[in-house]
């Protein structure tokens, strides 16, 4: 199976924040979930991809070939949304449309008119008019509507209602079904990507903790809940975080069935993602 993205060692530097080492892939027909805490770098990252920033190292590529962001070959196979519409505030929805039909020759206006409808948009509705919600659902269905190989959405959910949300999740699961396309998704809504997402990469302050499938997080990553006398038998590669409690630890490990086996009085619960996320970021990471 094709990568559809890939981003390599990718690097920027601020004053007071540094993007480091940045390194993932996205197949055909997967979806990448984006996952960090404000600040994280999540953002920077999907800017650094697409070239509205300049990358101090790092390269990233698109089917193969380095992503060239002046090619209009390559822009038309590359659908974007961020978590603001970039339209004058006076354009109406069909004229928001229209502007788009004008600049991707694949544009598909029954598949445009479609997406409206489904998603309740009115054509003569002016920009200004749109709750964030309305604004985001326009956002998607213009990006949607060129037909591209990849789509990058920058928290395409916020604002949206769950009934909005899981119509948007089924869209996204439709996009990837023929392996031909791909989705990088940063979310704060975790509960999506544990619905959709085939792999998840984690960020922390500009570094990247993980890149793993989804389903290894959830299904072999676990939770110990533990005392002072097993968490001191824990070996370094058994912890990859853990919390204080008052009188306990909560210790996230890589392997549960494997600590269960080695350990038999252990608790350990199933994770969520906002567990690992809360562990690596108010924990100490390793031991």
């Amino acid at each position: 199976m094709q990568n559809i993205l890939e981003v390599r060692d990718l690097g920027r530097s601020y004053v007071n924040f540094r993007l480091e080492h940045i390194s993932f892939s996205i197949a055909g027909g997967t979806i990448m979930g984006l996952v960090g805490e404000n600040g994280a770098g999540k953002s920077t990252t999907i800017r650094g991809i697409l070239g509205l920033i300049r990358r101090e190292c790092g390269e990233v590529l698109f089917c193969g070939e380095p992503l060239n962001t002046d090619s209009v070959a390559m822009k038309e196979q590359i659908g974007v949304v961020f978590d603001s519409l970039c339209f004058s505030p006076e354009l109406t929805v069909e004229k928001a449309g229209k502007i788009c039909r004008s600049i991707y020759s694949n544009w598909d206006e029954a598949y445009f008119q479609e997406l409206l409808q489904q998603f309740s948009l009115l054509p003569k509705q002016k920009v200004k008019e749109l709750s964030r919600g309305m604004s985001m659902k326009l956002s998607l269905v213009l990006a949607f509507a060129h037909h591209p190989k990849l789509l990058i959405l920058d928290e395409p959910t916020s604002g949206l209602d769950p009934v909005v949300r899981d119509d948007l999740l089924d869209l996204f699961l439709e996009f990837v079904q023929d392996e031909e396309h791909a989705i990088l998704i940063s979310t704060h809504i975790t509960s999506d990507l544990e619905k959709v997402a085939d792999y998840v990469t984690f960020l922390h302050a500009g570094k990247l903790l993980l890149s793993k499938p989804k389903d290894e997080l959830l299904w072999q990553y676990g939770i110990l809940r533990c005392g002072e006398a097993l968490f001191q038998k824990l070996k370094s590669p058994e912890v990859l975080a853990w919390r204080k409690k008052d009188y306990s630890y909560d210790v996230l490990v890589p392997d549960r069935e494997a600590i269960l086996r080695k350990y038999p009085e252990a608790v350990i619960d199933q994770v969520t993602m906002d567990e690992i996320l809360l562990l690596y970021v108010k924990g100490v990471q390793g031991k």
